[in-house]
């Protein structure tokens, strides 16, 4: 069933090396960025159930894994699932460049 949606200009700050591998996994997947993060937020809101508040669906087949496994590494997302948690901010408040390697 199609569902006429009405999408909005969204501006976010992300990190960097994220923001790399998810223009990645849309170009993968043959999506836009946007598509690809309405896709990852439905899965997010999603419980597994039995796990309430501890799992959520993911949206990404094994194939798409591999590829984020690898986009993570090409762009140094060395990080994990928890990981925002000690992200701080450049102290000058600098934006460096998304879409560029390091």
């Amino acid at each position: 069933m199609e569902r006429i949606v009405e999408r909005v200009q969204l501006g976010v700050r992300m990190e960097k090396h994220m923001v790399q591998v998810l223009k990645g996994l849309a170009e993968f997947e043959d999506t836009s960025l946007g598509e690809l993060m309405e896709k990852i937020v439905l899965h997010s809101f999603d419980p597994v159930p039995g796990d309430e508040g501890e799992s959520c669906a993911s949206p990404h087949s094994r194939r798409e894994l591999e590829a984020i496994a690898r986009l993570r590494e090409v762009f140094g997302m060395d990080y994990e699932v928890h990981g925002t948690r000690d992200f701080v901010q450049q102290a000058n408040g600098s934006e460096a460049g998304v879409g560029e390697h390091d």
